[in-house]
Parts: structure tokens; C-alpha cells; sequence
């Protein structure tokens, strides 16, 4: 990340579903991968959505803006779908799930306006602060930059910072290696499959939630085949793009998650795939297709437990 990677971009790609009621927090807690039951006001969560077989229909960053009043921030495309899968499970829970996304503004920080705007220089993800009627929660940072996410009413003025554009947004997110699921990768992974495990994504201490069997057999009997790396390429790459190993030129050991440009040339992608191709030559699309080369991710993997 450059110099120039300081300032504010708009974030239109993300929606935000509002879960109220007094037991907002505990249907959230017993639906997703996360401890929604023990969540204050100074941090969010990182968390998925899952099928009964453990595979992620949606992911969230989650956080309350009061007791009784959770916001679910994720990927437009799935909103409509995951609203209705979520409601289904209310029953006689004191909770009620509607789309946010046309009340709140959404931004993402980088750089110096990071701090500027939490009046600090560092701070920890998943940690949230509250400004007002805006919340800043902080991410996972990308090429040693920090980065957070601002949530605010409609209305609200914005942090002032140097205007970034949404492509560089998205740049940031891949380098940060924290995957938002989209809808051409509905139920393709388990959430250790997108390295949630190592991200503050999974509570394994909690209750049950739909695929906890799944998700904690994969992690306590060690039966884990797929990470998620991130890759360079000098060629456009696409979400759902097939990729290849130079053992194998017909099937496919891993699949392309989030991709964007990258500001000096080429493309950089998240690509979950099979953690035994990941000392091959690799190659996006076909097995002569454009070659990928893994970069090293910013953070650490746990050990399987």
C-alpha cells in the first residue's frame, strides 16, 4: 500500500440487517458462529451464517448499537436471502430482522484516517467505538495500514479525509485476507475454509448454532484440506473463478473468493484451495491459464486444536 493509501471510501457493495428486541442478542447467539450472548458496546464480531452441513451462507461484522439493538453488516447480494433464512428461526423469540441498509451510511477508513477519527493510533479488530450516532469498528489491517469500518444514520457527516476510491476499498480487503461471503460462494466453505477460525470468526466454547458438529469436527479431529491464501496475478480474476495445481490440470484445488485490481498493475485475490497445492505452480481458470502466485497472509493460522 502506497503513500496515497490515506483517507475514505464509500462502501456501496455491504448491507445492514437490524435484529431488535430484548432477545436480539441471544437468537443471534444460538444462529451463528460467534458469542453474540456476551457481546458489549466496545467490540463487534466477526461471524457466519451456516447450513446445517457447516457451510456459510452468509458472513457478517456484527455489533450493538444498544441491549436490545444488533446490527449485521454483509454483502448486498445475500441480504434478501439471509434476512428471510434468518426469520425463519425467530419463533417466539422477543427479535424482529428487517433491512437496515437504506438508514445507515457505510464508509471504510484507511491510514492516518484511522486515527484520526478514533482519536488514537492503535487499535485493536474487532474493537468498537461509538462517535456519537456513528460506529467505528476496526478491521484487520492491509499492508501494515490500519483500516476500520464507519456505520452511521443517513445524514450523518461523514469522517473528513483525503476520498478514496471504492476500488482501492476493495483492494484493501483482499490484502487483509478477511473474506465477506458473497452469493456465487453460497455454501461452498466451511467457515475454517476462509481461515474464520483464525480470525476471530468461531467461538468454539459456545452453544450449539446450525453446523457447529461440522465446524468442530473439522477442527478438533484435525480433517481440515482447505485455507485461504492470498494470490497475485498479472490478469483480471473473478469471485468463483476455478483454480489449478500443476499435479492436477482437470480438477480444480481451489476457487477464487474476493479479487480487485491492485493500484501498481495486475489483480490480487483471496482463494480458498487445498492447503497441499500451495508449494505447486498454480494457475486461475484452466491449467494453463494465468499463473498465481501466493503472497504471505498478514495475520497467523491457529494450529488445528
Amino acid at each position: 500500500m502506497t503513500q496515497s493509501f490515506h483517507g475514505i471510501a464509500p462502501i456501496s457493495h455491504l448491507g445492514v440487517i437490524r435484529v431488535q428486541g430484548e432477545d436480539a442478542a441471544s437468537f443471534l447467539h444460538n444462529q451463528l458462529t460467534q458469542d453474540f450472548a456476551l457481546l458489549d458496546l466496545q467490540h463487534a464480531r466477526l461471524a457466519a451464517f451456516l447450513s446445517a452441513k457447516g457451510r456459510m451462507q452468509a458472513s457478517f461484522i456484527g455489533f450493538k448499537r444498544s441491549a436490545t439493538e444488533v446490527l449485521l453488516v454483509c454483502s448486498q447480494d445475500l441480504l434478501a436471502t439471509t434476512l428471510k433464512r434468518l426469520s425463519m428461526f425467530v419463533l417466539r423469540s422477543k427479535a424482529r430482522l428487517s433491512d437496515a441498509t437504506a438508514e445507515f451510511a457505510l464508509h471504510g477508513l484507511i491510514g492516518d484516517a484511522v486515527a484520526a477519527a478514533a482519536g488514537q493510533p492503535q487499535v485493536a479488530p474487532w474493537d468498537k467505538q461509538d462517535l456519537g450516532d456513528a460506529h467505528l469498528v476496526h478491521l484487520y489491517p492491509a499492508a501494515g495500514q490500519p483500516r476500520a469500518l464507519w456505520v452511521a444514520p443517513l445524514g450523518t457527516p461523514a469522517p473528513q479525509a483525503a476520498a478514496l476510491s471504492a476500488e482501492a476499498w476493495l483492494w484493501s480487503e483482499v490484502q487483509s485476507g478477511v473474506a465477506t461471503l458473497t452469493a456465487p460462494l453460497f455454501e461452498l466453505f466451511v467457515p475454517q475454509m476462509l481461515n474464520y477460525e483464525s480470525l476471530g470468526g468461531v467461538n468454539f466454547k459456545k452453544g450449539c448454532y446450525p453446523g457447529q458438529e461440522i465446524v468442530a469436527r473439522s477442527q478438533f479431529r484435525g480433517t481440515l484440506k482447505r485455507r485461504a491464501y492470498i494470490v497475485q496475478s498479472e490478469a483480471a480474476l473473478e469471485v468463483g473463478m476455478e483454480v489449478f495445481a500443476a499435479s492436477d490440470a482437470e480438477q480444480p484445488t481451489g476457487t477464487v473468493v474476493q479479487a480487485a485490481p491492485a493500484p501498481g498493475g495486475g489483480w490480487l485475490a483471496l482463494v480458498s484451495m487445498q492447503i497441499a497445492s500451495a508449494g505447486e505452480a498454480l494457475h486461475a481458470g484452466s491449467a494453463s491459464g494465468p499463473a498465481l502466485t501466493i503472497e504471505p497472509l498478514p495475520y497467523t493460522l491457529l494450529d488445528d486444536i
